[in-house]
């Protein structure tokens, strides 16, 4: 369980952190330039804590999907951009493989 764990707190560190990096304007912005940093680098520990315990594979489909769900959300509800009818596509496409991934790829 606390592998599992490990991974959804890196996988909310690293949603931390891009958002942060969008918001530092390219480094530029100090403040949010070492939330960006620090978030990181919480997510990298958290992460490699957890592969000491969980399939590589398995657990970077899974960290794909959540953040590239999280991610596209995250953009569009607080930075207002948009995807096309295409792109949104693409999400599931890439969602669905990694669910995939997860159910099917790998052997036990």
């Amino acid at each position: 369980m606390l592998p599992y764990l490990l991974m959804f707190f890196a996988i909310g560190m690293e949603l931390s952190g891009t958002t942060f990096l969008k918001m530092s304007h390219g480094f530029t912005v100090l403040i949010p330039t070492i939330l960006c940093l620090g978030s990181y680098g919480l997510s990298f520990f958290s992460f490699s804590r957890a592969l000491n315990s969980l399939n590589l594979a398995l657990a970077y489909a899974t960290w794909s999907a959540v953040g590239i769900l999280a991610t596209t959300f995250i953009s569009w509800h607080f930075f207002g951009e948009k995807l096309t009818t295409i792109g949104m596509i693409a999400v599931v496409l890439i969602i669905v493989g990694c669910v995939l991934l997860n159910l099917y790829g790998v052997d036990k």
